[in-house]
């Protein structure tokens, strides 16, 4: 089986979420599987320096947007066996400080730059020395190219064009742009309707790719049916109640080539389950790195984020308010709202020896928190799937999660199966249901043989990709075969 990937951002090469995680480490699965694949992304400022290996290939790209014609060149890297990374290079477009944004602004080029990039897709696609049987598109980014690719079928004469498979990594970002904005496709004017990228006069690219593509999957079992409600549906809920047949929710996978305890470059120690004195080596570690008292007997809380109401950190600093007089320290690393960032900072200030704050991206400090905290809060008003979860099982730092999306499906509350519990839920959105869950930790940190209990249950679980990559390629094959 031969599929070609698409995502605005890949992991090691651009990165600013967990899409990048997700995309890459998919697309080494699928090769390890034995699929032959291709996974194109924009070539992005800085990639090439960082990244020597990778070369021009022979394509070139000449292709309309809209009243003007945008070239571009392909380059390429051979990233695993069976596995080539297919970088565009437009540097008017992706030559940026940023992927989407500067200094918390979308750029207003953004529609030109992804149709664009959609477009570019759907050339490789086409002309490629290999064929591939099957696109997988991920997020609004590259919503476009079910509807470019349906288009060339039924009236451009490419008969024998690929199926098309949507991954929604998160409803709450949908690509909408003014009316104007559908002329960069150079697209008929019979697809901008109610059932195709029209949505309430505007063009809507995810809603595109949900209306067009053969198969739409979300990043969780229970993201799937969540998306189905007025309340979780972004105003598309109709829409995917529509394709329900064609919706298959496939919980995300963790690579444990990276996210390791043992001979992870990030850590200055290794642990692992039998021998956790690595980790309260960590734990002190990241206290001194930030700026906290060195206590190996105080519970360490950690949270890593976009500062988003998504996320929940706005009733995160309520319950820090009224927890951080207990026995505990917390530490966080985000980016995000200017008001929220400025309340973490005057939080730390306010607690100096209970809390500590550093704004911005870093990713080895993220493992180095992931390794150090006893426990991890992820308070997501609603979570498509979340990893951080998933890391932090891996490195037992207990999680605790709001029950939605992923964080539901991937954790299992003490209520639900003693045995096998590996985190604290709690269900209503609001800072007093978290400092409950917050208490009950504080409980279970007193309670040595049941924290040891939790954190084994943590660190055996499994989320590897050869699960989600099973899933995959099985609804990959079903596609295929469906007329």
């Amino acid at each position: 089986m031969k599929v070609l990937l698409a995502s605005s951002e890949v992991h090691p090469y651009s990165k600013t979420g967990g899409l990048a995680d997700v995309v890459g480490a998919l697309a080494k699965a699928l090769a390890k599987a034995g699929l032959q694949v291709g996974l194109a992304t924009p070539l992005y400022k800085g990639v090439l320096e960082k990244f020597p290996g990778i070369h021009p290939s022979d394509l070139r790209i000449d292709l309309p947007l809209g009243t003007r014609r945008v070239e571009g060149e392909v380059f390429q890297l051979e990233w695993e066996p069976g596995l080539t990374v297919y970088f565009i290079r437009q540097a008017d477009f992706f030559h940026r400080a940023g992927l989407y944004q500067e200094t918390g602004a979308d750029y207003p080029d953004n529609a030109e730059r992804f149709v664009f990039f959609s477009k570019c897709v759907v050339h490789l696609a086409r002309y490629l020395p290999w064929q591939p049987d099957l696109i997988h598109v991920h997020d609004w980014q590259v919503g476009l190219v079910p509807l470019l690719i349906k288009h060339a079928k039924e009236r451009a004469g490419w008969g024998t064009a690929p199926k098309t498979c949507l991954t929604i990594h998160n409803l709450a970002y949908q690509g909408v742009f003014p009316r104007s904005a559908y002329e960069l496709t150079n697209l008929p004017e019979d697809y901008f309707h109610s059932g195709g990228a029209e949505f309430y006069g505007r063009m809507n690219c995810l809603k595109a790719g949900i209306t067009c593509a053969d198969l739409i999957t979300t990043v969780s079992p229970r993201y799937a049916r969540e998306i189905l409600t007025e309340a979780f549906g972004g105003g598309l809920d109709d829409v995917l109640r529509q394709r329900q047949r064609s919706l298959v929710g496939i919980l995300n996978g963790v690579d444990y080539t990276e996210w390791k305890t043992t001979g992870n470059p990030f850590l200055n120690n290794s642990f692992a389950l039998r021998n956790l004195r690595g980790k309260d080596a960590e734990k002190l570690s990241l206290q001194l790195t930030m700026g906290l008292p060195q206590a190996s007997d105080r519970p360490l809380f950690g949270n890593i984020s976009r500062l988003v109401d998504q996320k929940g950190s706005d009733i995160l600093l309520g319950a820090l308010v009224e927890m951080l007089a207990a026995n505990m320290q917390f530490v966080l690393l985000g980016s995000g709202s200017p008001l929220l960032e400025k309340a973490f900072q005057n939080l730390a200030r306010r607690y100096p020896d209970k809390a500590a704050a550093r704004i911005g991206y870093d990713h080895p400090l993220s493992h180095r928190i992931e390794a150090g905290c006893d426990f991890y809060l992820m308070p997501s008003r609603f979570e498509p799937c979340g990893l951080n979860q998933m890391y932090s099982l891996r490195y037992g730092a207990i999680p605790i999660v709001r029950a939605t999306g992923g964080l539901d499906d991937s954790i299992i509350d003490l209520t639900e199966d003693l045995e096998q519990a590996n985190g604290i839920k709690f269900y209503e959105y609001s800072s007093r249901a978290l400092a409950k869950a917050i208490r009950k930790a504080l409980v279970l940190y007193d309670r040595p043989p049941l924290l040891r209990h939790f954190r084994k249950n943590a660190m055996s679980a499994d989320f590897s990709w050869d699960r989600t990559t099973a899933e995959y390629v099985d609804v990959y094959r079903r596609t295929l075969a469906a007329a």
